[in-house]
């Protein structure tokens, strides 16, 4: 199969699902057996799963793409021993950063359900023109896609969060603001932009917040 068949979905279902690392092995950049140039697509969608992780506080090395040709078997085996290992000694996912069960699994959840959302937000603004390793990655780690990501996904991402505890029982910002890890500013501001779209209503008799 192609690196570019390799969907964002899959990487984030394979943590999800308990996974420590993904591995994606791929052609040589040039080498691409299709006219679509694949291997690029699933270069882009590394950068921008590490940054979703990063982002969840799940460490973005847990991700890697390595361009292997079909004749490079020891290279391969070299690469993946060394994948392991890195795994290994990062430790379980979550448990190797403080991260209790529920906490990462209300964050994987998160970006599980934002993945249409996202890969809109890609296709439409998130584009490399050059196709080429240094173009991307000087791409994602410019400072304009990173307030790009900031203001598209970064805040979206803690309201899909807020509302799945929402959703659960109402809750006070307070509790919110605990859970979420967030400062009570940043609580209010989400809470306003959620109920300017009617995803939330304030119960003023007992001062809490519930989804709508």
């Amino acid at each position: 199969m192609c690196t570019g068949r390799v969907d964002l979905a899959f990487i984030l279902r394979a943590f999800s699902n308990g996974a420590d690392g993904v591995f994606i092995g791929g052609c040589w950049p040039g080498e691409c057996h299709y006219v679509t140039e694949g291997n690029y697509l699933a270069l882009s969608t590394v950068h921008l799963s590490r940054k979703l992780l990063k982002l969840a506080g799940i460490g973005p090395e847990r991700v890697r793409l390595e361009w292997i040709s079909a004749s490079e078997g020891s290279r391969f085996a070299e690469v993946m021993n060394d994948f392991s290992l890195k795994v290994r000694e990062l430790g379980p996912i979550g448990n190797g950063a403080g991260m209790s069960e529920d906490g990462l699994k209300l964050k994987l959840d998160a970006l599980n359900a934002m993945v249409p959302y996202i890969k809109l937000v890609e296709r439409e603004r998130l584009r490399v023109p050059v196709k080429s390793e240094e173009a991307y990655t000087q791409f994602f780690n410019s400072d304009a896609v990173e307030r790009l990501f900031k203001e598209l996904i970064a805040d979206k991402f803690e309201i899909c969060r807020m509302m799945a505890l929402l959703r659960e029982k109402p809750r006070s910002t307070g509790e919110l603001s605990q859970i979420l890890g967030l400062s009570p500013s940043d609580i209010s501001r989400h809470l306003n932009v959620s109920a300017r779209q009617g995803l939330v209503k304030f119960d003023a008799t007992r001062n809490l917040i519930a989804a709508a």
